[in-house]
């Protein structure tokens, strides 16, 4: 009889482990190629694992809520006939350190014992009774880090969060219970609120912190939660790896200012889609790239790896305040139009946590747009394993020399400040200098009577 181990996918770049939020299917169920055997979360994507083959779900080795890293075995499925008899249908416990040692906050405290989950056509009896879920910090309850993250939004303190009802399993609280709660939270009153001398417990983006007390009473120890720990050393890594040169050039794009203010509304009846700053600025830069390759890179083991595939990684604003990146396909086989829509869904299922995992994997360069925060310029990080990162910032009115064929005149031009981050290693002065102006130079030349 043929077995196939189900593995922890990867769900991003840096993303090394997953929450098993649910079991969908039991041990002794049937299941399809690409049907949903379990759903899974991470810090920034929840997402369903599908069934790479027909068969019968054979061993399931994983509680729910437990963290396990990915290209870890998590079931077992038989691909003929029915599970095996000698194949004991339970959950098998994992190691202590495996069950500790996140820092998610699923595992405060002992481990719970392993869940029997008894295949179909026997009887309620028979099964071992669960125990209540794993504490979270000083909660009983266990909250998904996308519960945590619109909590965090939304400013509710975990005694809040403790009276949210859930609909979930074991009265777990679900995306579609806190959004409730939310949206009736202004008008409700008396809504329950930490009282005074009570301990105040912030929820966290990515799991709950632990606040901790300083000597003089006035300073507040929160422990960084695992996404923190993982930016942290993604970040640090990359410093470490590249040495990083910035260089900046400043943008007159009043063209573009133009033009899109002159188009925004017809655009948008004629395709549905509302027209941004972004897609120009993406299609910029994949005439850059063309124009210089050697930026669309990777260095691995002192050897260069070209990329073919221009994929644009884009820095995108979740609720929780956290940058994730999805990534355009592709995107030198999109024009303006194309590029839009790729822009608006990725941001719009960033901002809903619908993004899947493949949606923020295989990017070649990176653009961040730190003009939505109001700032003029930025020296970004290099989002590893790539060269080069592109900072756009804020657009703004201001006095420039402008040449015309009567001289030169002062004018009030929108004018962008651009910044690239390179990894010098690979990427030179010349190489990195040259690109950043050549995609100045492709949004200056932007075509005023362009149509849409």
């Amino acid at each position: 009889m043929a077995q196939v181990e189900l593995i922890m996918p990867k769900m991003g770049e840096s993303i090394m482990e997953a929450t098993i939020l649910k079991w969908v299917k039991k041990v002794g169920d049937p299941v399809e190629m690409d049907e949903t055997i379990l759903e899974i979360a991470t810090d920034k994507v929840d997402s369903e694992v599908p069934s790479p083959v027909e068969g019968v779900i054979a061993k399931i080795l994983f509680k729910e809520d437990d963290v396990v890293e990915v290209g870890k075995v998590i079931a077992i499925i038989a691909t003929e006939g029915e599970a095996p008899a000698d194949l004991a249908p339970t959950v098998q416990e994992m190691p202590e350190a495996a069950s500790n040692g996140s820092s998610n906050g699923s595992s405060n405290g002992s481990p719970k014992p392993a869940e029997v989950l008894q295949p179909a056509g026997v009887p309620a009896s028979a099964k071992v009774a669960q125990q209540a879920p794993v504490s979270v910090g000083s909660s009983k309850r266990f909250y998904s880090p996308l519960v945590k993250n619109i909590a965090k939004k939304e400013n509710i303190g975990l005694a809040e969060l403790e009276q949210v009802p859930g609909t979930g399993r074991d009265g777990r609280v679900t995306k579609k219970d806190i959004l409730a709660y939310v949206k009736n939270r202004g008008a409700s009153v008396g809504s329950p609120q930490p009282t005074v001398g009570s301990p105040v417990v912030a929820v966290s983006q990515a799991a709950s912190n632990k606040a901790g007390v300083s000597v003089s009473g006035n300073v507040e120890i929160v422990e960084m939660d695992r996404m923190r720990k993982l930016i942290a050393e993604h970040m640090v890594m990359s410093k470490r790896v590249s040495p990083h040169v910035t260089s900046f050039i400043e943008v007159d794009v009043t063209d573009i200012v133009n033009w899109r203010n002159k188009h925004k509304v017809a655009f948008q009846q004629k395709h549905g889609e509302k027209i941004t700053y972004t897609p120009i600025f993406v299609e910029a830069v994949v005439k850059a790239i063309n124009d210089f390759p050697m930026v669309n890179i990777s260095l691995v083991d002192n050897k260069i790896h070209v990329k073919k595939d221009i994929n644009i990684g884009m820095a995108t604003a979740l609720p929780s305040g956290n940058l994730i990146v999805p990534v355009i396909k592709g995107a030198d086989q999109l024009n303006l139009l194309g590029l839009t829509k790729q822009v608006n869904d990725l941001a719009a299922r960033a901002r809903g946590n619908k993004l899947k995992p493949e949606d923020i994997q295989g990017g070649t360069f990176t653009i961040t747009n730190v003009g939505t925060f109001g700032n003029v310029m930025g020296t970004p990080i290099i989002n590893q394993p790539q060269v080069a990162i592109l900072a756009i910032g804020a657009i703004r009115k201001k006095p420039a020399v402008v040449e015309t064929e009567y001289g030169d005149l002062i004018a009030v031009r929108q004018m962008m400040f651009l910044s690239l981050s390179y990894d010098h290693r690979i990427v030179d002065g010349f190489l990195g200098g040259s690109f950043l102006r050549k995609v100045g130079d492709y949004l200056e030349a932007f075509d005023v009577n362009r149509g849409i």
